[in-house]
């Protein structure tokens, strides 16, 4: 084999994979309808009427402090708990919304993510993104228990039943899972019927952050009619006086954007939101795998390359001698 005949089989390779390496994929996009909920700390009492609306939805038991049987006291999300009302308390926690001797409340639950981690490392395809509502739904016919999705969620979502032997992954669906579809149903999310304040608010992922948005706009101290329930038909407003909001929306933008969005009067990270770029996990993830694959996948070219070019001399030389 001639030198100049190798090198150039090796660079096609190397070129090969030089190509491969620059092909990383970008975040997605949101869905075309997307589907989401507000969270306004500053609105929430810690009434836990959406926790105990959840557990209704989803057929769950109450978590009760001690010997109660009447009031859930959940303290974060589990296998029979989906939605929780968390408390941020500082100093002598006497003022609300206030980060210095404040308290305030915060909801956990799926931010059903635009480019989700979960459904990303799935190996199953068990966990799914609804590609028109952007909705992500757990199927356990599907699931293999491997648990993959709990470690590519950055916010703790996915809880696996440890307890049952047959356990499962849990995780809120949206109130739009097989057997409730209230969303397809034309309905919202059973925590955003029952908030009697707004707090939590359903609608499109564009008219809530529209909503947002102008909220970051008040004045503080004026007065603003929060819509109730459906963000785009609202049954009713709750009269309140508009706080000194943060000014950054969370889930806008963050690991590519969630379609559960969160405003608040305290600064996200003492509220225990993880520490997010703009750039999603799945994208960083699926560019390396991607990438190794194309280094896997050279030496076979390589080879091949090199082979055809040996075989062809070998086959010129035996031609030659006869």
């Amino acid at each position: 084999m001639k030198r100049r005949d190798f090198l150039k089989a090796s660079l096609g390779g190397a070129a090969l994979l030089g190509a491969g390496a620059a092909q990383g994929r970008g975040n997605l996009e949101p869905a075309e309808e997307a589907i989401g909920m507000l969270f306004d700390s500053t609105l929430c009492i810690g009434c836990k009427a959406c926790v105990s609306k959840c557990k209704e939805v989803n057929g769950m038991p109450a978590t009760p402090l001690e010997d109660e049987t009447y009031w859930d006291a959940a303290r974060d999300l589990s296998h029979e708990t989906l939605n929780v009302i968390k408390v941020y308390q500082e100093g002598d926690a006497s003022i609300k919304d206030a980060a210095e001797n404040g308290f305030a409340f915060e909801k956990r639950s799926c931010m059903h993510c635009v480019d989700p981690g979960c459904v990303s490392v799935c190996p199953v395809t068990a966990m799914r993104r609804d590609p028109k509502t952007g909705i992500v739904t757990h199927h356990p016919d599907a699931c293999i228990g491997c648990r993959t999705c709990m470690v590519g969620c950055p916010y703790n979502v996915p809880q696996f039943d440890y307890d049952n032997p047959f356990g499962e992954i849990h995780k809120c669906q949206m109130c739009n899972q097989e057997g409730v579809a209230r969303i397809d149903q034309g309905g919202m999310t059973g925590c955003a019927e029952v908030c009697p304040t707004g707090a939590t608010l359903f609608g499109s992922r564009e008219a809530l952050l529209e909503e947002a948005k102008r909220r970051m706009t008040l004045k503080p101290g004026e007065t603003y009619n929060y819509p109730r329930g459906d963000v785009r038909k609202p049954e009713s407003h709750h009269e309140k006086a508009v706080p000194a909001y943060q000014n950054h929306i969370w889930g806008e933008k963050e690991a590519g954007g969630t379609n559960v969005l969160h405003v608040s009067s305290i600064p996200f990270e003492k509220l225990g939101m993880p520490p997010l770029e703009e750039r999603s996990y799945a994208s960083i993830s699926e560019t390396v795998q991607h990438t190794i694959y194309n280094y896997m996948a050279l030496p076979a070219a390589a080879l091949a390359g090199l082979t055809y070019i040996v075989r062809r001399n070998t086959e010129d030389e035996d031609g030659g001698e006869s």
